[in-house]
């Protein structure tokens, strides 16, 4: 436990000089904290506080949209048309003393926008969801424009600039999980015949270079980037490792891997775990990363144990471990993890035996947990799953039923 221990304590330095304090960071999770006008709670930097105490050395925010007329969730935190940093100063002064780093993750939802937030979305192409049921939910989009496009980029960079003059210690872009950027790249959701289509790397790159423009040289960059979309004729590996050697050569300074769309949601537990017996679910696909590029390499997803965790990085195929949905029920896993003490990252969500239900309880369950940690009370490891459906259905019965986040 001990070498573990150690391990796991290790400071990493990050190509642009900063350096992060341990091993451990928390990942994105969307915490649907922000206020009517979309701007952040005081429960939310509470949220991020009682993180910061409780060990996290890294701290990735979810979801903040960069156009607040386009929206995942109807309480994302976004970025209004004139900003200003002095809304989200408090929120990034909530790890102060603490040695934490607090990121902004930064995203457009693209056509990932339900009908009762946008009647009609915009995507790289007009390419509803193949899905029925999930088309239900959604508005066929519309084709952006060349100039809409270069807008979208403008807006990515103003908004990093805005959060780092907040005092937020990095941004990063959320690549993944079939938001707008994770559009561009698949070939099933960008079947445009210019510029933007011919390479459909082309709009990841201009955003990292223009967002690098923006907070300079010195703050950590970092994307989200999906392994692969897991569909068909999808975003798949091979494509996802060229992508992986050209943001290394754009020289950002963290790659967290992920995977999977609203179609098919690997990232939340719902497809095969390809390294089960190591805790990870993207870990093979690291190592593969690892051959032709050295960025800093993130994996999040399935680690339980620090032996676990310190095997994945003793290997060489990662950098840094990502924890998400345990942080949401044990805010103090990390601190407890870092002292060696025999602790688990534990998967406590219920479960009705009714599949629908349960991909949407993974969501509902873990959000009521945060929300009840940003009020400043214990989580309720005992909440049943039908009292945490129930719940949900009343209090936000308009996005009860989501199925993917962060």
């Amino acid at each position: 436990m001990t070498a573990a221990r150690d391990l796991l304590a290790e400071p990493f330095k990050l190509r642009c000089g900063a350096v992060l304090p341990h091993r451990l960071a928390k990942s994105a999770l969307s915490e649907q904290l922000g206020d009517r006008r979309n701007a952040p709670t005081r429960e939310l930097a509470e949220l991020y506080r009682t993180w910061a105490r409780g060990g996290a050395g890294l701290l990735v925010t979810g979801n903040v949209m960069v156009d607040p007329a386009a929206l995942g969730e109807p309480r994302n935190v976004a970025l209004p048309a004139v900003p200003g940093p002095a809304a989200y100063r408090p929120w990034a002064r909530g790890v102060d003393g603490t040695g934490a780093q607090l990121w902004v993750q930064l995203n457009h939802p693209g056509r990932q926008s339900p009908r009762f937030l946008s009647r009609q979305p915009v995507a790289p192409s007009a390419v509803p969801f193949a899905n029925r049921g999930v088309r239900t939910a959604f508005a066929p989009p519309r084709a952006l424009t060349g100039d809409e496009i270069e807008a979208i980029v403008d807006r990515f960079a103003l908004a990093a600039r805005t959060f780092v003059e907040a005092g937020f210690a990095g941004v990063q872009l959320h690549g993944a999980h079939g938001y707008l950027i994770s559009q561009f790249l698949s070939p099933l959701t960008n079947r445009r015949d210019d510029e933007w289509g011919r390479d459909r790397s082309r709009f990841l790159l201009a955003l990292v270079r223009r967002v690098r423009a923006a907070v300079g040289d010195s703050v950590p960059v970092s994307v989200k980037l999906n392994s692969a979309d897991f569909q068909r004729g999808g975003f798949d590996e091979d494509e996802s490792l060229r992508v992986v050697r050209a943001l290394s050569d754009a020289g950002i300074d963290l790659l967290e891997i992920s995977g999977g769309t609203y179609e098919k949601a690997v990232m939340m537990g719902a497809g095969r775990a390809s390294t089960a017996r190591r805790e990870a679910y993207f870990l093979d696909y690291a190592a593969k990363a690892r051959q032709i590029s050295d960025v800093a390499l993130m994996v999040t997803g399935g680690f339980t144990t620090a032996e676990g965790m310190s095997d994945a990085l003793r290997s060489g195929a990662l950098d840094v471990i990502g924890l998400g949905r345990p942080l949401t029920v044990d805010p103090g896993l990390v601190g407890r993890l870092l002292a060696g003490d025999d602790v688990r990252a534990e998967r406590l969500c219920p479960r009705t035996g009714v599949r629908l239900a349960d991909s949407l309880l993974e969501v509902q369950w873990h959000t009521q947990q945060m929300h009840r940690v940003a009020a400043g009370k214990p989580a309720d490891r005992r909440r049943g799953a039908w009292r945490a459906l129930a719940q949900a259905g009343i209090s936000d019965p308009l996005n009860a039923f989501r199925r993917v986040r962060g």
